[in-house]
Order: structure tokens, then C-alpha cells, then sequence
């Protein structure tokens, strides 16, 4: 269980889900042991927040456990939006990845007007070796629900992911301008959050580390700034290749995500 997620699911206000999928890695594994991990190192974190003068253990939020991953990633997805849904009826969803494939059926489940992404890369393939269900086509996918993208932090993607960056239903805030980016957008959001976004150097334990990202405080800001607006939240690629740096990060986002929104 996530530290503090003690909240029965009938009263709850917040539910984690855990999504371990880790199946189109196409650079270093281990996504699949994100959820667990994640829980893991919240463990040393202080139930007390003195931000917003609240305690973690009573904002009502509800851990579900994990929804076990197989092959077949698009019916997983199905699935897995299936069960986010139901959480959405009644409880924001917090979505532990997982490999980033998993924001997909955050997004199909909320029903969100933009798609606010943290992440180093674009993810707005097509395919990619030939799968259309890959963790490099979130955002390409996202745009089929939300009518808006906006990418924070994203630094690498191929040619055509640039142009087709430079359509106008998406927005690239590049990783030296994040920190004096504020939200100048109208309706629901849906936050997703790759570890990657982050510079390698404060989370090395990602599958696709991508040097001259953000930091900490710099994502912290912005994951406070945009919960009051969130229907939906998700920490993804977070792996077990370093000392536990990425999934402290993760958790703790998860955190200021759940103090700032119930706080708004």
C-alpha cells in the first residue's frame, strides 16, 4: 500500500492504481517494478505537509493495488481504462507506472480537454518498431482524446515528431523555459509525468535517460500549479536502475499532486 493511501475505496477522493506494463522498452527494462518501488520509498516521507497544513493520511486517498500487466498491451489498456473509469466516477485517479504506454488509458478514462506532459521526449509517433502501442506514442495517442497537447521538458524526438510538434493543436515548452511557464489554458487537465523529463543526474533509474532535463524543484512547481486543475495524474518509467532516486521523486510527486489538488 501506498504510505497514507488508507482511505476505504467507498469514501475515498483519490485512488492509486498501479499499472506494471514494461513491454516496449526499447532501451533498459524494469518500468514494471515502478508501482512497488514508488511505494516503497514513500515510506520515509512525513505524513505532514506544511504548505497546505494537511496530513496525507487524511485527504481520503485509497491505494487499489496493482492491475497485473500481460501481453496483449492493447487489451490490457482496455482494461485498464475500464478499471481508471470506475476510479473516475467518484475519486481522482493516480496512475503508477509502468511504462509510459499506461497514460493512455489515463487519458481515455478522464476524458480530458488538454494533455500536459512532463517528458524529455516528444512521443508523438505513429509507430514505433512497428508498434502502435508503444511508449514512444503516448502523446500521438493522448491527442486522440484531449484536443490539446502541451509537452514540458521535451528535448529529443525524430524529424517528424518536430513537425508534427509544430501543429497547433500541440505546445513545446522546452526544459529552460519550464521554470517560468505558468498554464494559459481553459478546462479539465490530465498530468502525466515521465520520470525522464527530470535530468538523468536526480533520476537515473528510467528507461530512457536523456541529459539536460529538469529539476526537481522545477517539476515540483509545476505539478502544485496544475493539480487544482487536474482530473487525473500519472508517475510512469520509473525502473529499478538506480538506488531508488526516481521512485522517491515519483512518490513524492504523487504527494504534492494530492496536497496541492484537495488544497485548491
Amino acid at each position: 500500500m501506498f504510505p497514507g493511501a488508507n482511505a476505504d475505496r467507498g469514501n475515498a477522493d483519490y485512488a492509486v492504481v498501479g499499472a506494471p506494463l514494461d513491454r516496449s522498452a526499447s532501451f533498459r527494462p524494469g518500468a514494471r517494478f515502478g508501482p512497488e518501488r514508488m511505494r516503497q520509498f514513500a515510506r520515509g516521507f512525513e505524513d505532514y505537509d506544511h504548505h497546505t497544513d494537511a496530513h496525507f493520511s487524511a485527504l481520503g486517498v485509497h491505494d487499489a493495488g496493482d492491475v497485473r500487466a500481460w501481453d496483449d498491451a492493447d487489451a490490457y489498456l482496455s482494461f485498464l481504462t475500464g478499471e481508471l473509469r470506475d476510479a473516475a466516477a467518484d475519486a481522482v485517479p493516480l496512475l503508477l507506472g509502468g511504462e509510459h504506454t499506461v497514460s493512455v488509458a489515463g487519458v481515455r478514462a478522464t476524458d480530458p480537454n488538454i494533455f500536459v506532459c512532463c517528458d524529455a521526449h516528444l512521443d508523438l509517433r505513429e509507430s514505433y518498431d512497428d508498434n502502435p502501442l508503444s511508449h514512444a506514442t503516448v502523446t500521438h495517442h493522448a491527442l486522440d482524446t484531449a484536443e490539446r497537447a502541451i509537452m514540458l521538458g521535451a528535448r529529443a524526438g525524430c524529424e517528424a515528431e518536430w513537425e508534427r510538434a509544430a501543429n497547433a493543436d500541440v505546445t513545446v515548452v522546452p526544459p529552460a523555459d519550464v521554470p517560468d511557464w505558468s498554464p494559459d489554458f481553459e478546462g479539465e487537465a490530465y498530468l502525466s509525468v515521465d520520470v525522464d523529463a527530470l535530468d538523468p543526474a536526480h533520476a537515473p533509474g528510467t528507461g530512457t535517460p536523456e541529459p539536460f532535463g529538469l529539476a526537481p524543484r522545477t517539476l515540483q512547481r509545476v505539478v502544485r500549479d496544475l493539480a487544482p486543475r487536474c482530473v487525473g495524474f500519472d508517475v510512469v518509467e520509473v525502473t529499478d536502475r538506480d538506488d531508488g532516486q526516481a521512485a522517491t521523486l515519483g512518490a513524492k510527486l504523487l504527494r504534492e499532486f494530492v496536497f496541492a489538488h484537495a488544497d485548491g
